[in-house]
């Protein structure tokens, strides 16, 4: 059965409002993950709660998020973009006013999974709707604008929390992103438009099970190993069950005429690949993102605002560089742009394996803005080359696996730099207390000591993140140029090789 492009039945829709509409709601869920980090220490001290309990705060969120992504494609099947959006943001609107009056944790927690579920809806569905818009020839410019909202959000997000949270209650981090969200649904109302196929599939409820459990245990899992360890029971237990239970959901969905999440996207050896780059590329990724604030506030003891206004110049380069980079792709392919962009973002991340007590603010700056502008030239691009090679039927499914991978290698990503960290500083304060000569009674030199620790530490897990660098950089000589136009009779099976960039 040959199917009808998306492109050519949308001929007629004007794409500007509904692209608009989505990638706002886009940007106010990503800015809101990231405003909180900065703020857990006032909103401890706020609500009388512990560390473990404040943790949740991130956590839970994640962890909501990451197990509704799955079920996405479902949901984009099931109903209309315009249900299914001004739903998913309509949640997070309500989410997000409940954890601005949460006059306790427990109400706290209820508004952050509220707006972990919409949150959860809405990045898969922006990404499909582009698809459904667009022509293959035309996509690369408009996912460039989806890679302003996912770069550029976290990285004004801890600028925007730090200015807030020394100046005002952390409330207002809240009542910042209130009104953005009622605006955005105000305008989804007025133009958004259905733009992907609807269908009538079954909700097949032992899957949604085996895969909450599944995503969800491997989440908590990762999530908690950084503070726990790798060795504890509590996670060694929930990710092994998380495991087992992803991979009786993989077998189920695959054996499934109408699977929730279709597996069979691997079958396209470009996106399969792409897939594989950007697991690499995402841990590689949230290094600076994790490890510079600690840098800079715990080492060199700068205010959580100056941390976050380090971030920022590299943010706009990203701002700046994403529809060109976007425009590039739609013209040369993914290949060259991926061994450019993975080559700069190598050479950067081993400069930052090179930090000492005592390094330059302005070195600081100008090594991650030269990174941001390598991964400029990455992350859309890659994701885009793998999607580009599924027909429209599977497009849901593409962008939900994406996603989903994407969050569960972020949270494994993150604890296993937290743990690298944290072990390689413990190892090293031995041996730099003998060496510097440290008197272990004295303050001063403890706190020295430990400052050169955690560089040693911070420095071994660079280290790390530069090899998942190196092995994307390798992995993205063997991107192939693919689809170039819009043929949507090109069988999806087609054994066909695609010709090289």
């Amino acid at each position: 059965m040959t199917e009808t492009a998306p492109a050519a039945q949308s001929a007629n829709i004007r794409k500007g409002p509904i692209l608009t509409v989505i990638l706002l709601g886009a940007f106010v869920s990503l800015l809101n993950q990231t405003l909180m980090n900065v703020a857990l220490p006032s909103i401890m001290t706020d609500l009388n709660i512990g560390e473990s309990t404040a943790q949740w705060i991130t956590t839970g969120f994640m962890l909501v998020n990451g197990v509704l992504i799955p079920i996405t494609a479902f949901l984009m099947e099931k109903f209309s973009t315009r249900q299914l959006f001004i739903t998913a943001i309509t949640l997070f609107t309500i989410g997000t006013l409940i954890c601005g009056i949460a006059p306790d944790f427990l109400t706290l927690m209820t508004g952050r999974v509220i707006q972990a579920i919409g949150a959860g809806i809405i990045m898969p569905l922006l990404t499909t709707v582009v698809l459904a818009l667009f022509p293959v020839e035309k996509r690369g410019g408009a996912m460039g604008l989806i890679g302003i909202a996912m770069i550029f959000a976290p990285a004004v997000g801890p600028t925007l929390s730090g200015f807030i949270v020394e100046n005002y209650t952390w409330r207002v981090l809240f009542y910042t992103i209130l009104p953005i969200a009622i605006i955005d649904i105000i305008i989804a109302v007025i133009f958004l438009r259905n733009v992907t196929e609807r269908k009538s599939p079954k909700i097949d409820v032992l899957a949604v099970i085996l895969s909450t459990v599944g995503f969800g245990g491997i989440l908590y899992g990762s999530s908690t190993a950084g503070s726990h360890g790798w060795t504890s029971a509590k996670v060694l237990v929930t990710i092994i069950i998380g495991f087992i239970s992803l991979a009786l959901f993989v077998i189920r969905e695959l054996r499934s005429e109408r699977p929730m999440l279709d597996f069979r996207v691997f079958k396209s050896g470009i996106f399969s690949l792409t897939t594989v780059i950007n697991v690499a590329l995402t841990v590689a990724m949230f290094a600076p993102m994790l490890l510079i604030p600690l840098y800079l506030q715990n080492v060199l003891g700068i205010s959580p605002l100056h941390s976050g206004l380090m971030l920022m110049p590299g943010a706009v380069v990203m701002g700046i560089m994403s529809p060109i980079t976007g425009k590039a792709f739609d013209k040369i392919g993914a290949r060259p742009l991926a061994i450019l962009g993975l080559a700069i973002t190598t050479v950067t991340t081993y400069m930052l394996t090179q930090l000492t007590d005592h390094t330059s603010y302005g070195y600081l700056i100008g090594v991650y803005t030269v990174r941001m502008f390598g991964m400029s030239m990455i992350m859309m691009p890659i994701m885009t080359a793998g999607l580009n090679q599924l027909p429209p039927r599977l497009h849901p499914h593409g962008t939900a696996m994406v996603n989903t991978v994407r969050s569960v290698a972020g949270a494994i990503g993150t604890a296993v730099l937290v743990t690298l960290m944290t072990n390689k500083a413990k190892d090293s304060i031995k041996d730099i207390i003998i060496s510097h000569k440290f008197n272990p009674q004295d303050k001063a030199d403890m706190l020295h000591a430990q400052n050169l620790a955690m560089v040693n530490g911070i420095n071994h897990a660079f280290m790390v993140s530069a090899v998942f660098a190196v092995i994307a950089l390798v992995l993205s000589f063997f991107i192939k140029r693919g689809r170039t136009h819009q043929d949507e009779n090109t069988e999806f099976n087609s054994n066909k090789p695609a010709t090289n960039e």
